[in-house]
């Protein structure tokens, strides 16, 4: 059985103040529907984001604000439970992670923006995190490989395991103390 950590709740103010925070943006040769769809259907995330194995919405569909899902890293290696507190259909989503199975976050929480732009979708991705303050020092110093990472989950949305869209990295705000 999972031993599960309880992390703090997170609201909007958090995901524009994080300590460690990555923007991520994407231009999607797609429409928004279709962006949309990839990213909310049963099997999102783990079709195409790298090291993620498994994503269990645990709520019924049709999804919206308190809506849960438990994601999956490296074969079980590690887990969040997930709580939406915001839900604009076919636009935005906006998460906290109420628990993990390994302990070293204070906070965890993304932002997924997708909004229409001339011959396709512009999909904004935010990632959010606060550390305990026993693993600050090293998610401090793994910056760049935590930005590599969730860029390519950002990106992996439009490639060949996602929506097989072209897609231009546009922008990205880096981590920041």
């Amino acid at each position: 059985m999972t031993r599960w950590f309880t992390l703090q709740p997170a609201d909007e103010q958090f995901i524009e103040t994080a300590p460690l925070r990555f923007v991520h943006v994407v231009d999607i040769d797609g429409d928004v529907a279709a962006l949309w769809q990839a990213l909310t259907v049963d099997d999102a995330l783990e079709a195409w984001a790298m090291g993620i194995t498994g994503a269990q919405w645990t709520s019924p569909r049709p999804f919206g604000v308190g809506t849960t899902r438990t994601v999956t890293v490296a074969k079980g290696g590690a887990a969040l439970q997930e709580r939406f507190f915001r839900w604009e259909d076919g636009r935005r989503m906006t998460f906290y992670a109420t628990a993990a199975s390994r302990p070293g976050f204070r906070k965890f929480a993304e932002d997924v923006l997708v909004e229409p732009r001339p011959g396709g979708a512009r999909l904004t991705w935010t990632f959010a995190i606060e550390a305990a303050s026993w693993t600050a020092p090293v998610l401090n110093a793994s910056r760049p490989l935590l930005d590599r990472v969730t860029r390519a989950w950002a990106m992996g949305v439009a490639g060949e395991k996602g929506l097989g869209r072209t897609a231009r990295y546009v922008s990205k705000e880096g981590a920041r103390r």
